[in-house]
C-alpha cells in the first residue's frame, strides 16, 4: 500500500500557499535561501514565512509561528528550523490545513539510533496529522508547471517532461544543471533525504500517474527489501520509464552511502538482476542516466537493434561502431535499394557500409537527403547522425577572425549556420515521419551549447548528445526498455 495520498502529491506539487519556517536574514542561511528561491522562479500562489523574532526577509514579513500567520490558503510547509522545532511546525501546519511537508532539517535518521527514533515519531506525527512529509534532511522540491522552486539550492529548471526523485539532494541539482545545458526540462524534482515517510519509490509511483510526467529519473544509495522493491517496482515501470543510477557500487561506496541517508546498501551484483527484473533503465553515470530519460521522453519507441551511423567524418563512425554491439544494438545492412540511393546521392569514395561515411562529399542538399533515405529504409530502426556543428564551428571562426564581413565571409557564415539548422530540423522531421528514433550527437553540444547545430537540436525539443557513445548507449537503454515491455505483453 503507498504512503502517499493524491491530496498529499497535490499540495506538494501544485500548492495554493506556500509556508518557509524558519526564514533567516541571513542571506547564506537554509531559511533566506528557500525564501528567496521560491519568490525568484515565478511562483504565484500565497507565500508566508516565519521567523521568530517576526522580522522581514526578502521583503516578507514574517510571523514567530505557523500559528500566527494571516490568513489564506496554505497547503505546504517547508521546514528549516531548528530540530527542536519541528514537530510543533507540523503540528500547527496541519491545524491551518497544509497537507504537505517537507523537511529541510537535518539531526534525525543520518545521526545515529537517537535521531532515528525521532525521525520514527515525526512521522508517526505527521501520519496522525494527515500530512505527507518528504525529508527530513532533504534539499527540496520542484514543480515546474506550478513555477514551484521550494529548495535550498539552484537552480531550477526549464520545464519538460522529466521527473525527478533522488536520495541525494545534490543528485537532483546535477540532474537539473544537466536539463538547463541540454534543453529537455523538468516536471517535478524531490530530494527524499532520510525518507521517514515518502520514499523514492513512493515519488516515482505518483510520477507515472502524473500526466505532466513522461519519464522517471532516480538516484538510490540502497534498499532493505529485494523482494519487496521489485514488487512495487514493476507496476510502476509498466506505466512510465524509469531510469536510475545507484550509489554504493563497492564496499567503500556502501559505508559512504550509509554515512550519507542512512541507507542500508545491497550487494552491486544482486541489485543488478534486481533492476533488470523490475524493468528499470540502470545508467552507469548521472548524465548518461539524464541522456537516456531525454531519449525515452522525445523519440518514438525503438522497434529494433538496427542502427544505422550516418556520419560526415569516418574516426567519429569507427569509433560508433565499436559502441554497437556493447549496448546491445547491432549495425543495420544496407539493403540493395538503399545502397543504390546513397550512390546516386555520394561520391563513388563512400563507404558503400554501414556506418555510412559521407566522405565528404555533402552538396547542400545531401545531408538531410540521406537522412531521410536512410531512416525510411525497412532494414533500419534508428538513425545516429555525427557531424552536425562542424560548418558552424568554422561560422565561428570566421565570425571571430579579422576579414569579417569582408570578402563574402558574411555569406558564408550565415549559410554554414543555416545548414547546420538545417540538419538539425531535419533529424527531427524525419523522427516524426518514420516513427524511428534519429539522434543527432557531436562534442559541440558540451564545448559550444551555442554553436548553430547543437542550439538548433535543442530547439526541436530533443537532446544534441555529446558523444556518438552516449547517444548509443542511450539508443540500448530504449532497446532494453522495448525488449522488456515487450517480454511482459506491455507492447
Amino acid at each position: 500500500m503507498s504512503s502517499w495520498t493524491e491530496a498529499g502529491m497535490q499540495a506538494l506539487f501544485e500548492p495554493k500557499g506556500v509556508a518557509i519556517a524558519g526564514a533567516s536574514t541571513h542571506p547564506g542561511k537554509f531559511g533566506f535561501v528557500a525564501l528567496h528561491n521560491l519568490l525568484a522562479n515565478g511562483y504565484q500562489g500565497a507565500v508566508y514565512a516565519t521567523q521568530r523574532d517576526g522580522a522581514s526577509v526578502a521583503g516578507i514579513t514574517c510571523s514567530p509561528d505557523i500559528a500566527s500567520l494571516p490568513a489564506g490558503p496554505l497547503d505546504l510547509v517547508v521546514v528549516c528550523t531548528p530540530r527542536a522545532a519541528v514537530s510543533e511546525v507540523l503540528t500547527q501546519a496541519a491545524s491551518r490545513g497544509a497537507k504537505a511537508a517537507f523537511i529541510v532539517t537535518a539531526g534525525f535518521g543520518e545521526s545515529g539510533p537517537e535521531g532515528l527514533a525521532r525521525q520514527r515519531e515525526l512521522a508517526e506525527l505527521a501520519s496522525s496529522l494527515g500530512m505527507l512529509l518528504i525529508g527530513p534532511n532533504g534539499q527540496g522540491v520542484v514543480s515546474t508547471p506550478a513555477k514551484l522552486c521550494a529548495q535550498i539550492v539552484a537552480p531550477y529548471p526549464p520545464s519538460g517532461p522529466i521527473s525527478i526523485a533522488s536520495q541525494s539532494g545534490n543528485f537532483v541539482s546535477s540532474y537539473m544543471n544537466i536539463a538547463t545545458q541540454h534543453g529537455v526540462g523538468v516536471a517535478r524534482a524531490v530530494s527524499v533525504g532520510n525518507s521517514a515517510a515518502v520514499d523514492v519509490l513512493d515519488l516515482i509511483d505518483f510520477y507515472s500517474q502524473d500526466p505532466a510526467s513522461k519519464v522517471g529519473l532516480t538516484y538510490l544509495e540502497g534498499i532493505t527489501d529485494g523482494a519487496r522493491f521489485v514488487e512495487r517496482v514493476r507496476p510502476i515501470a509498466s506505466r512510465m520509464p524509469v531510469v536510475l543510477v545507484k550509489g554504493g557500487r563497492t564496499d567503500d561506496g556502501q559505508r559512504a552511502a550509509s554515512s550519507h541517508t542512512g541507507s542500508l546498501a545491497t550487494d552491486d551484483r544482486i541489485f543488478d538482476g534486481v533492476a533488470r527484473q523490475a524493468g528499470l533503465i540502470r545508467a552507469r553515470t548521472i548524465e548518461s542516466a539524464y541522456l537516456a530519460a531525454a531519449g525515452l521522453a522525445t523519440q518514438p519507441t525503438l522497434r529494433g537493434p538496427r542502427v544505422a551511423i550516418v556520419t560526415t567524418v569516418g574516426g567519429w563512425g569507427v569509433l560508433a561502431a565499436d559502441s554497437v554491439a556493447a549496448n546491445g544494438l547491432t549495425l543495420a545492412r544496407l539493403s540493395p535499394s538503399l545502397t543504390s540511393q546513397l550512390d546516386s546521392l555520394l561520391p563513388p569514395r563512400w563507404s558503400k557500409n554501414n556506418p555510412i561515411d559521407l566522405a565528404g562529399g555533402e552538396t547542400r542538399d545531401t545531408v538531410p537527403q540521406v537522412l531521410r533515405a536512410v531512416a525510411l529504409d525497412d532494414e533500419v530502426d534508428s538513425v545516429l547522425f555525427l557531424g552536425i556543428g562542424i560548418q558552424s564551428n568554422q561560422a565561428a571562426a570566421i565570425r571571430n577572425g579579422p576579414l569579417y564581413p569582408d570578402f563574402g565571409t558574411e555569406r558564408i557564415v550565415a549559410f554554414h549556420e543555416r545548414q547546420d539548422e538545417r540538419y538539425a530540423i531535419t533529424a527531427r522531421e524525419v523522427t516524426l515521419e518514420t516513427n524511428k528514433p534519429v539522434l543527432v550527437a557531436s562534442e559541440l553540444a558540451n564545448s559550444d551549447p551555442q554553436n548553430a547545430g547543437p542550439r538548433a537540436v535543442r530547439a526541436t525539443g530533443t537532446v544534441c548528445f555529446p558523444s556518438g557513445e552516449l547517444a548509443l548507449e542511450t539508443l540500448g537503454h530504449m532497446w532494453a526498455d522495448t525488449t522488456w515491455r515487450v517480454g511482459r505483453g506491455l507492447m
